[in-house]
Parts: C-alpha cells; sequence; structure tokens
C-alpha cells in the first residue's frame, strides 16, 4: 500500500497556503525558509502538480493547490484526531508526566504541558527546566520521564519529534559600532571575542561555529550556554558577542543589547525528545508515547 506523502510535508503545504509566504510558514514551523521551500517541492514531485506560483513578489496557490488544499486541512485535522486518541490510550488517567527542557524552548514546554492536561483522560506534565548536564543526568537516574535536548544524541537514548532553531542572529551591545551593520558575516568577527560554552561536543552547533570563528577568539563562560538570558547580561557588559537563536530574538526586546543577523549559512540548533529506550524487564513509561505524540503535534501547530 502507498503510504502517500510525509504528513509534515502536507502540514508546510498547509501552512504557506494559509500565510502566502514561506519564510513565514518556516518560521512557524520551526525550519529554515529554504527547507519549508524544499517540503512543498518534495510535495510537488510526488503529486505531480504545481501547488503554487511564486514570484519575485508573492506566493500564490495555482488552480491545483486550490482544489487540494481542503484534502490537505481534512487529511491534517485527521491526523490529529488519530493522535489524540491514541494518547489517550497510551497513558492511563492520572498519570504524571515529568520532562526536562532547556529554558529557550519553553515556550513549546508550555505548549505540551497544557495539551496534555487536555487529554481524554488528562495528564500532569512537571516542567523540570535544566541544562543539557543536568537533563542527561536526569534521563539516566529515571527523575523525569524525557527531556528536549539538543544534538548531538547520547546513543544510548531514543529519540523522537526533532526539529531545527536557526542561529540567525549576533547580539552585540547597544551603541557598538557593528549594531549599525546590516549584516554581519563571521569573517568580520576577528577583532571580537565571541561567546561559546566549554562544551562543545562534535558535530553540534557550537562546535561548528568554533572551528570558523578560531580558537583565537572564542571565550568560554561557562561549561554550557542554556540560560541566554544571563548570557545577554554578558553581553550588554561588553564582555563579548552571542550568536543567539532566532527564537531569542522573536521574543526578547533589551535597551541594552541589538541584534544584528548573522551570514553563517546553515547555522542551527536540533532538539529532540529523549527518554531512555526500554531495558530487560522495564516497561514504558506512562505517558511517554502520548507524551512523544504531543510534543510532534505542538511542532506542526500552533
Amino acid at each position: 500500500m502507498d503510504p502517500g506523502p510525509p504528513l509534515r510535508d502536507i502540514g508546510c503545504f498547509a501552512l504557506v497556503a494559509r500565510h502566502l509566504s514561506f519564510s513565514r510558514a518556516a518560521a512557524e514551523m520551526g525550519v529554515s525558509q529554504p527547507a519549508a521551500s524544499q517540503a512543498v517541492g518534495r510535495l510537488e514531485r510526488v503529486l505531480g502538480v504545481r501547488l503554487f506560483e511564486r514570484t519575485s513578489r508573492e506566493v500564490r496557490l495555482s488552480p491545483a493547490g486550490k482544489a487540494l488544499l481542503p484534502y490537505a486541512e481534512t487529511l491534517l485535522e485527521s491526523a490529529t484526531a488519530f493522535s489524540a486518541e491514541a494518547r489517550r490510550l497510551a497513558a492511563p488517567a492520572g498519570a504524571v508526566v515529568r520532562l526536562a527542557y532547556p529554558p529557550l524552548v519553553g515556550g513549546l514546554a508550555a505548549r505540551v504541558a497544557r495539551r496534555m492536561a487536555r487529554r481524554d483522560p488528562p495528564a500532569e506534565v512537571d516542567l523540570r527546566p535544566a541544562g543539557r548536564a543536568a537533563s542527561l543526568a536526569a534521563v539516566a537516574a529515571g527523575e523525569v520521564t524525557a527531556a528536549i535536548l539538543a544534538s548531538p544524541f547520547p546513543r544510548d537514548l531514543t529519540t523522537a519529534a526533532r526539529f531545527h532553531v536557526p542561529v540567525s542572529h549576533l547580539a552585540v551591545p547597544a551603541g557598538d559600532p557593528l549594531a549599525a551593520l546590516p549584516r554581519l558575516q563571521p569573517e568580520r568577527l576577528a577583532r571580537h571575542r565571541v561567546l561559546v560554552p566549554r562544551e562543545r561536543p562534535p558535530g553540534g552547533m557550537w562546535a561548528r561555529l568554533a572551528a570558523r570563528v578560531g580558537p583565537q577568539r572564542q571565550h568560554v563562560v561557562a561549561e554550557e550556554i542554556d540560560d541566554y538570558a544571563a548570557a545577554l547580561d554578558l553581553v550588554a557588559a561588553g564582555v563579548g558577542l552571542l550568536p543567539t537563536p532566532s527564537l531569542l530574538v522573536a521574543s526578547v526586546r533589551r535597551d541594552d543589547v541589538a541584534f544584528v543577523p548573522l551570514d553563517a549559512g546553515d547555522l542551527r540548533l536540533t532538539y529532540a525528545l529523549a527518554w531512555r529506550g526500554e531495558r530487560q524487564g522495564e516497561g514504558t513509561p506512562a505517558g511517554l508515547m502520548a507524551l512523544a505524540q504531543t510534543v510532534q503535534e505542538c511542532l506542526w501547530t500552533r
């Protein structure tokens, strides 16, 4: 049986159709604009039709796109209903799910908790903000059901619901000459200190960025940079410049810090829901399946 195109690509099509903008749809999905364009392109190739008419100024639904959009919306609604019923069956009433998460994705964690509370039967989510090291320790000790972690992911953990947060800007002190630039390239940072964590796992965003900046311009401020609000205090004090995720730029307003677009290619943080795989003699933690499905739903919708 042909499973058809991926639901995520169909969901991307529906979001672009709603906004008539690839950039706004990408921001809502938490992916880059090229990734959203690629998702729609894949869908068009699978279906054999053009869904949008694109010009340099606007995006419009094609006749085929207009005809297929109601079917896409119905399919997404059915998938949501399917997941909701699966959640209801996956966790017993009164289950308590303990979720560790980095403060940067606190908005997502809050949406997950609200949606889990509306389940039938409802499930309580105990939210525990924590850095990467603390989250890994809590998962290993069984103190939390799961954690939202940044890549790279330990091999002994099972992951699901991966998503990306672009690192799109550089935080600089307000009034600094760099704040007046329309865009920055990493090469322009040769005379500036860049705030980085000491812990930079190979393959992760911080390791890639550090390689481009060079060791002579790295200023280690902590084992990890999970508390971006505190790191912005260091920027305001003139300690160094901070590569900043798009989520923070969209939610933080400070008079003493400016955010300058950073032209560093596909620089992004990758997150996923992670938990211990089943061990011999152990069952799946109560509510874990429902939690994974809920996180995925919250990534699809707002």
